[in-house]
C-alpha cells in the first residue's frame, strides 16, 4: 500500500552568504545591499510535500509506482534501491514578488535576491533530506543522494507525473506551466532511493 502525502515544515540553517555569493557571481562592494535584501528574506516559508513508492525494475525501465522511465541515469541512481522518496518543497512567492519589484528600480538587488531564493531552496532541500537519512538510517536503510527531473537523461517532462502524484497545488501551491516552469520559482522536486537491508551489499 502506498502511503498518503505527508506535508511538514523543516528547519533550515542561518543563510550561507558565501553560496549566495557563488551562485550569483557576487562583485565586492555589495555587502550593504545583500544584507537589505537578507533582512527582507526572513520570512519565508520552508515547506515539503513528500511521499514514498515502491521501485520495479521491468522492460520499459523503471516502475516509479507513479511513473515508468527509461532513465539510465535514474536506473544508476536508484540502483539497489526498493523505494523511493518522491518530494518537493518551497520557499514560497516572496523571491518572485522581490524579484519581480527589484528587476524595475534595482536590478543590482534583484539579482541578489534570485540568488538567496536558489540557496535557501536548495538549503531546504538538504535540510529535509538530511532529516529523512536519519529517519531511515534508524530502520536500517540507506537514503541516497536526490535526483530531479531534468537532470542527465531524465525528462523534465516527469515534472508532470510528480505534480500528480504529490498534489503539489493543494498541497503546496506550486503550479507548473505548459513550458513545466514552476511557481513559486524557487521549487525544487526530486526523487531519493531508499535502499534497505536486504538490498545492501
Amino acid at each position: 500500500m502506498i502511503a498518503p502525502i505527508s506535508t511538514v515544515s523543516v528547519a533550515v540553517p542561518a543563510p550561507d552568504e558565501a553560496e549566495i555569493r557563488r551562485y550569483c557571481a557576487c562583485p565586492k562592494g555589495v555587502d550593504d545591499l545583500l544584507t537589505e535584501c537578507l533582512s527582507e528574506m526572513h520570512e519565508l516559508s520552508y515547506r515539503v510535500s513528500f511521499r514514498v513508492f515502491p521501485v520495479t525494475r521491468t522492460e520499459p525501465g523503471l516502475d516509479l509506482g507513479f511513473a515508468v522511465t527509461d532513465s539510465k541515469d535514474l536506473q544508476k541512481a536508484l540502483e539497489g534501491c526498493d523505494r523511493v522518496l518522491l518530494f518537493a518543497a518551497t520557499v514560497g512567492l516572496l523571491p518572485d514578488r522581490l524579484i519581480a519589484k527589484y528587476n524595475r528600480v534595482c536590478p543590482a538587488k534583484a539579482l541578489l535576491v534570485q540568488a538567496i531564493g536558489t540557496e535557501r531552496v536548495e538549503a531546504l532541500c538538504d535540510a529535509f533530506c538530511e532529516e529523512q537519512k536519519e529517519n531511515y538510517a534508524a530502520e536500517g536503510a540507506i537514503l541516497r543522494p536526490r535526483f530531479s527531473p531534468g537532470y542527465g537523461d531524465l525528462p523534465l517532462a516527469l515534472q508532470r507525473e510528480v505534480f500528480a502524484a504529490l498534489d503539489c497545488p493543494r498541497q503546496l501551491g506550486i503550479t507548473l506551466n505548459e513550458s513545466l516552469l514552476m511557481t513559486p520559482s524557487k521549487s525544487v522536486t526530486a526523487l531519493a532511493g531508499i535502499k534497505t537491508k536486504e538490498h545492501f551489499g
